[in-house]
Formats: C-alpha cells, structure tokens, sequence
C-alpha cells in the first residue's frame, strides 16, 4: 500500500485513548520504542494469514483466548505456562472433534490496554479516571496512579517480549510434544472434562504409538512435537503500535510488530477514526469486533476499507451480541458479507456480550450464557451454509472463579475466592475445557450436516 504511512492516524478522529500530559516524555518513550527490535516478523504474520485463510473455508479452526487484560504485577512464567497448557488442551479436543487443523492464538504478550465505557468513575464520592490498562495507568484507586504514563509502554514491550520468549521455547523445546498429552492434565484430574480429555488423550497415544512402531516417530517429523503458537491483542494505544511498526525488506509492505494478530474493537471501529486509519495499512492479519450496533452499512464500508484486495485469511469478524440476541444480529452480518462476495473468519467472542454485575457486587459472566451465545452461533452458520470459523474467550489457565456456574458450580458467593482479573471475568481451566467439549461437539454435528446434505 503506497498511499499510506504509520503517521496517518494522528489526522484522524482518536477515541478510547489517553491524553498523555507530558509531550516531551511521550516522544521520548516513542523515540526509544522505535529503536527496539520488533515482537514478531512478517513471515509469522503471513503464516498465520494463510491459515485464517483455510478457516475461512472451513479448512482449520481458531482458537483464540488468554486474559482480559495482562497485569504487570500478576506477570510469571507459571501464569503463562498454565495458560499455553489449557489451550494445548482445548486445541487437541477441538482437533479431535473438527478433524481440520486448530489455528492457536493467544490473547498474551501485548494485551494490556482496555477501552472504557466512562472516561471516569467515582467512588467514595471521588471521581478520578479509568484504568485503561497496565500500559496507560495503573489500578490503584489513587489520583497520581491514574495519570496515564508513557513510561509504562517501556514496561510493556519487556513484558511482551519475555512473554514471547517463553512461548517460544513452550512451543518448540518439547513442551508441547504430543506423547505429553497426558501430562497436561496434571492438576485437573478429578474433572469430569478431563476424564473425557484423557480418552482422547489415549486414543492419541494409541496413534503414535502405531506410528513409531512403524518408523514414523517424533525423531523423524518435528510435527508431533512442535506447535505453531500466535500471539494477539487489540490495537488500542496507536503510539505503541506506531513506534513498533516496521517496513518489511521482504515485501515492501509495512508490519504491527506488536503482535502477530491485532484487532479493532467495538468501541474504535469508526471507519473514518484513528484506528480503522492505523490498521488498514499493516499487512497483519487482523480482527473486527461485531457488537449489536454494527450495521450492514458500517460493514460493507470497514470491509472495503480495512481488506479492499478481499484477501483470505485478511479480515476475521468476531461477533459479540449475547446470549439471545444472535438471531437478531448475526444473519443480517452473515446475509451483507455473502452479497458483497467478501471473504471473513467468522469467530465467536461469547464473553463480552454475557457480562452481568452479580449480587455480591463482583462482575461476572455466567457460564450458562457464554455457552448459549456459542450455541445459537454455530445453529445460526447451519441455517445459513456459512463457515463457523473460531471461537475467541477471555480465559487462563489458572483456578480462578470470576465466572459463575461450569462443572465446578462457581456460586456467587464463590467469587471473591479468587477473583484475580485487572478489569473482566475470565473462564478458569475447567471451565475453558468445557467448553471446548461443546465447540468439539458442534463442529462434529456441523461436519455430519454437510455430509448429510452432501450426501442428498
């Protein structure tokens, strides 16, 4: 794209971001990031476009997940093992269930800005501004905390870069080996997904057990024992994203080195705003989220504008209504891009639209209606003859109860045992791996239907 460059967005119309005090520390917080190494490469982002690409055309499947918003303070190599580990676990029963190729993403190693729905919030009778993320301003309910701080991006590309580190060696030092399959329940054992999880796991094993008796072993193809893993977030802090932002020798085109995956959120997806402006030049493949409010009009435009070649694997929408609002919502989306011929992931984000305030004051996400939403998604791509193409969940590997309900019947009143999250509810692991039972169980009966209809 020749008629664009990295600075555009500054002339646009800026939403969801802060209003730094200190220029003059700004641009040197920005000088200094520019000379950094980028996070990822551009061969990686066009790795990852090829199998949106496939899921697109129901040929793999995206499993995106991982925290709401990282945590300075919550920052460790446990929480980032337990977390790649759960979604090792869901990727092998999605795999199982599909029998297509799952496409892992991570919501880790950029994830640290949040958009707000008030620019302030009061309590005590004090109003000071919102948190908007570990890489604006901190927590603390304090008024020099919550000044936003450009230092603090510094931070978050270390973090970042740690993250990906370890990912990196997770994911081709032998961690995820698939003969480990059974060591990755550890910790879980007396879950009823997890009983289920190790008959996959056995019949897994049984396979490559037939496979290196017949001299086709880990030794000989690095598939079994290595994963492609992707990291993603959303481009919310566009001074961030900018000073990271590479020419790629290869291709000529620029490259978000922030991440392999970057999304627009519901909030600061205006097709004339700073962020639609920002991410339509970078060749990442990137997401979109789909709220109620989204219109066929507002699509047709983001779609030209945001993917105007209509390259596969470029745009990924991910829908966000609500348990019961999908019927309403999500056909009139499906009907606009199937007449402009446009080519989309569909993916599923049921966690944003099912966040409820529980009555011990802790906001929630019942698990119930985070399953429902899943549902009417896949029946709603059955009636149409569309591809369900990913499911996208705020989640971690730990043992956390921020959402109600699951197997393990977190109550209310359950809570505030381990409410851990900087800003919205997580899914905890046994909660997660339920889940994935069911997506496993819907793409089994989509694949039956299409046989069927096929068939007749």
């Amino acid at each position: 794209m020749t008629d664009w460059q990295k600075t555009d967005w500054r002339g646009k119309p800026r939403v969801q971001m802060p209003d730094y005090t200190e220029p003059d520390a700004l641009e040197r917080v920005e000088a200094q990031l520019a000379k950094f190494p980028p996070l990822v490469f551009a061969g990686e982002a066009r790795r990852l476009r090829a199998h949106l690409g496939a899921a697109s055309r129901g040929e793999a499947f995206l499993l995106q997940g991982g925290d709401c918003a990282e945590s300075f303070e919550q920052f460790s190599a446990n929480g980032i093992r337990d977390t790649f580990k759960i979604m090792l676990q869901m990727a092998m029963v999605l795999t199982y269930g599909a029998k297509v190729p799952v496409i892992k993403v991570g919501r880790m190693a950029g994830q640290f800005a949040k958009p707000r729905s008030a620019p302030t919030e009061t309590i005590g009778g004090v109003e000071l501004p919102s948190y908007r993320g570990d890489i604006i301003n901190e927590l603390a309910f304090d008024a020099q905390a919550r000044v936003p701080d450009p230092a603090r991006m510094l931070q978050a590309y270390t973090q970042a870069a740690a993250t990906l580190n370890l990912l990196r060696a997770f994911s081709t030092g032998g961690f995820a080996d698939m003969s480990r399959v059974h060591s990755w329940t550890l910790g879980f054992t007396d879950d009823q997904e997890v009983q289920k999880y190790s008959e996959i796991a056995n019949r897994i094993q049984d396979t490559i057990d037939f496979m290196g008796a017949a001299g086709i072993t880990g030794d000989t193809t690095h598939e079994f024992s290595t994963v492609e893993f992707y990291t993603s977030h959303e481009s919310l802090l566009l001074e961030y994203e900018e000073a990271l932002t590479r020419l790629d020798s290869t291709s000529g085109k620029w490259l978000a080195g922030s991440g392999h995956f970057l999304w627009i959120g519901d909030r600061t997806r205006q097709p004339d705003g700073a962020h639609v402006e920002f991410l339509r030049g970078v060749q990442n493949p990137i997401g979109l989220k789909c709220g109620p409010s989204m219109t066929p009009e507002d699509l047709k435009r983001l779609m030209a504008r945001l993917n105007p070649e209509n390259e596969p694997g470029r745009l990924t929408l991910i829908t966000r209504f609500g348990a019961g609002q999908v019927a309403e919502h999500l056909p009139r989306l499906i009907r606009t891009v199937e007449e402009e011929g446009a080519s989309v992931v569909w993916v599923c984000d049921p966690m944003h639209g099912n966040t409820i305030k529980s009555s011990t004051g802790y906001k929630t996400r019942p698990f119930d209606l985070v399953l429902r939403e899943v549902r009417e998604f896949f029946a709603i791509h059955a009636d149409e003859g569309t591809v369900p193409g990913g499911v996208h969940f705020e989640m971690t590997g730990q043992d956390v109860t921020e959402c109600t309900g699951g197997v393990r019947a977190v109550s209310e009143e359950d809570l505030s045992d381990r409410y851990h999250t900087a800003c919205d509810p997580r899914l905890n692991a046994s909660q997660s791996l339920e889940l994935a039972f069911l997506v496993a169980e819907e793409l089994t009966r989509l694949r039956e239907l299409r046989r069927n209809r096929a068939a007749g």
